[in-house]
């Protein structure tokens, strides 16, 4: 273990902030999560971290995390200051961990009956982790991503996802790209107040439920590449429309219910 860093300007410091920052992860293909819960997910999910950094007096929980590093991994103390500058929470963490970016641009797999998601062109990070955490909560596999999408492992979405990022499968493609290996799904496309309501369509078999940002939704070439339409009834005199994360979350639970 090397000596505490002390310096918010410290070397280590510094790239590790620039992780937050997309250019630099795809740069240096890595990627920071922050935080107990995150660094116990990856932990669980068996992803193995190339450094965590810590405080150096760590509460027993911590402690308890760290001794389930891997022996390849680096340890790093750092003063909560330090960690603080590294951070992207305006209240600091108590230990910040670095994993390997993931290929996500390879080809999509085929895939086994059940649910996925395809988001289109969804720009919130904290939508496109949120939706990986319903997608872990219902065992929907896999998210595909539009290449316009997000990235999945910037902070705000790492954090929605609350660790699924570690453990669920993820692939960045276009739509007519992903459609072979999902050949068996029927593709479901969401947009409000059009199509069959949600609860109506038949989820007897393997679907792609694909959705939009709130405000764009879904183009008309995509939709046309679907084999149905569907809504989530609203009151349409409160909300015309929903989340995109909370739609899906919708989705992948009637699928689950339909199959109770």
């Amino acid at each position: 273990m090397t000596d505490t860093i002390t310096s918010t300007h410290n070397p280590r410091i510094r790239a590790l902030r620039k992780l937050r920052e997309r250019k630099h992860r795809e740069g240096e293909r890595q990627f920071m999560a922050e935080g107990e819960d995150m660094l116990g997910a990856a932990l669980d999910a068996s992803a193995e971290p190339r450094a965590v950094f810590a405080v150096p007096e760590p509460p027993p929980e911590l402690e308890a995390l760290l001794s389930r590093l891997p022996r390849r991994t680096e340890l790093v103390t750092a003063t909560p200051e330090a960690l603080a500058a590294a951070g992207s929470l305006g209240s600091g963490s108590r230990v910040i961990g670095v994993w390997d970016l993931p290929d996500i641009d390879a080809p999509v797999e085929p895939q086994a009956p059940g649910p996925a998601v395809y988001l289109h062109d969804v720009a919130d990070p904290g939508n496109v982790g949120t939706v990986l955490r319903a997608a872990a909560a219902f065992d929907a596999a896999p998210v595909v991503l539009s290449p316009r999408s997000a990235d999945p492992f910037g902070p705000k979405a790492v954090r929605a996802s609350m660790g699924a990022v570690f453990g669920r499968p993820l692939v960045r493609s276009g739509f007519e790209a992903a459609r072979p290996a999902l050949a068996g799904h029927r593709a479901v496309a969401l947009v409000p107040g059009s199509g069959q309501p949600l609860r109506e369509v038949t989820l007897d078999g393997p679907v792609l439920f694909v959705l939009g940002a709130e405000r764009a939704g879904l183009p008309q070439d995509l939709l046309a590449s679907c084999d149905e339409v569907a809504h989530v009834p609203l009151d349409r005199e409160r909300a015309d429309s929903l989340n995109v994360a909370m739609a899906a979350t919708l989705c992948l639970y009637e699928y689950r219910a339909s199959h109770a």
